[in-house]
């Protein structure tokens, strides 16, 4: 069976990183290789909590057979995909109850004209009319808790993504200005006047795979919600799926792939995408493809896809036949943010003159 040793100590480095990944519908394409495959290598430079945000997944209507089973299935495929327990916490979201007590005290100093501008929630409130519900207004604050409550120094984003970590951090300036530094020490916090509840946190940007687009619209992002299973490849899709969706994706007229051209969306995404999956330079991709036809290129990126996402499929299927060790993982990652996310909340609990529990 699957064995880690969870007592052996883990490198504190500088900064810390936190990420997760909703554990709605199949993990896709777009999902690891925007955020999940990054983590692999960020954990081997950062103190990294990552972790399946259960909690986000019920803005909207769900069932709950299938979200327990999806948050099983996420927590393994971040190990098969390479998360290290080792060298990364790795919890499920709901597991640490700060998430949730810290949300209210967040919307509590949080002027709700800032929610009011969020573009997500303006644009799934529309399509759901008077029935939203008040958690997809207010998430943006959970959002906000699950990287603030860590002391989060970097969170990995993609440029659709900006506008949630501006608010954390406009939010995160408010709870300091207004609870922090000589107030606090008033109420007998640390000697240091300068105290802040929350470190602000800074965007991490990859470099490439900020965001993989559809296979039928390279112009809007890959997605669990999208109507169409076409639209995506998923993780645990077989050769013939893959095969099939890449040779009917969406393309142009043209002959010869081109990186950048705002004019071929889908030409530039499955560059990236096989750049990504391949291991190669752009550089190398560039005088590979040039002159390929879509045709022998679609092969070329099948082949590609199904040789990188054939190892962690087998990975999956192991990490599932053992559930012991995963839940064991998940019960030792949830402890240490735990140990984390308890500090930040006493303290904050405090500074806003809660009486202490005996």
């Amino acid at each position: 069976s699957l064995k880690y040793d969870s007592s052996a100590p883990r490198i504190q480095t500088r900064k810390r990183v936190v990420s997760g990944v909703q554990p709605t519908g199949t993990i896709h394409l777009g999902n690891y290789l925007g955020a999940i495959k990054n983590w692999i290598e960020l954990q081997e430079l950062y103190d990294t909590y990552f972790f399946v945000v259960d909690l986000h997944a019920i803005t909207l209507p769900h069932v709950p057979e299938e979200l327990l089973k999806a948050t099983k299935a996420a927590a393994a495929m971040y190990l098969a995909c390479g998360v290290d327990p080792s060298k990364a916490a790795m919890f499920v979201q709901s597991h640490v109850k700060a998430h949730a007590e810290l949300t209210w005290l967040l919307s509590c100093v949080t002027p709700i004209s800032w929610l009011n501008k969020m573009i997500q929630f303006k644009e799934k409130s529309r399509r759901q009319g008077e029935d939203v519900g008040t958690g997809l207004l207010t998430y943006p604050l959970l959002m906000a808790s699950d990287i603030l409550l860590y002391q989060t120094d970097l969170v990995p984003v993609g440029d659709d993504q900006r506008q949630h970590l501006e608010l954390t951090r406009d939010v995160a300036e408010r709870i300091n200005s207004t609870y922090g530094g000589r107030k606090w020490k008033k109420l007998g916090g640390p000697t240091l006047s300068s105290k802040k509840m929350f470190q602000v946190p800074e965007a991490l940007i990859p470099k490439t795979g900020a965001r993989i687009m559809s296979l039928t619209d390279g112009t809007s992002k890959m997605s669990k919600s999208a109507a169409s299973d076409q639209s995506r490849i998923n993780m645990l899709d077989t050769r013939d799926d893959i095969a099939y969706k890449i040779k009917r994706c969406k393309t142009d007229s043209l002959t010869g792939m081109e990186f950048d051209n705002p004019e071929r969306p889908e030409c530039s995404n499955l560059l990236s995408v096989y750049q990504l999956v391949s291991g190669k330079s752009r550089q190398e991709v560039e005088a590979e493809c040039k002159d390929l036809t879509w045709g022998a290129f679609k092969i070329l990126l099948t082949d590609a896809l199904v040789e990188h996402l054939d190892p962690i499929q087998k990975s999956y299927t192991e990490v599932m036949s053992d559930e012991s060790y995963l839940d064991q993982v998940l019960c030792d990652g949830a402890a240490k943010a735990n140990a984390i996310a308890k500090r930040t909340l006493t303290d904050l609990y405090e500074a806003m003159g809660f009486a202490a529990a005996r």
